[in-house]
C-alpha cells in the first residue's frame, strides 16, 4: 500500500496513490495541508498493519501500528480507533 495521509480536519485516511490520483497531491512530494502523513513503514500493508486515528484538541492525528501487537492493543485502550481497510479503498476525494 506505501505511505498513508490524514486529513487533520475530517479524520479521513487516503494512500498516497489516492491523493495523487485526485490531483491533490504531486507525485514527488506529500500532499498540502490538511493532509498529514502517518507514522509508519514507507511500505507498510494493511494486511500487517491497523490503520489508527484519534481526534485530540479539536484535529485528528494517526499512525501505523502491527496488528494484535500489545501497542495496537494499548492505543485501542487509549481511544484510538482502527479506520476499517474498506474505508481507505472507498474514500471519495474530491481536489480543492
Amino acid at each position: 500500500m506505501g505511505l498513508f495521509f490524514i486529513d487533520t480536519s475530517s479524520g479521513t485516511v487516503a494512500t498516497h496513490r489516492q491523493l495523487i490520483d485526485a490531483g491533490i497531491s504531486p507525485p514527488s512530494d506529500d500532499p498540502p495541508r490538511p493532509w498529514h502523513r502517518m507514522r509508519g513503514d514507507v511500505d507498510a500493508s494493511t494486511m500487517w498493519y491497523a490503520v489508527m486515528r484519534k481526534q485530540t484538541h479539536g484535529i485528528f492525528i494517526g499512525t501505523l501500528v502491527l496488528r494484535h501487537s500489545g501497542h495496537h492493543a494499548s492505543l485501542l485502550q487509549e481511544g484510538w480507533e482502527e479506520v476499517p481497510v474498506e474505508a481507505i479503498r472507498e474514500v471519495d476525494l474530491q481536489a480543492p
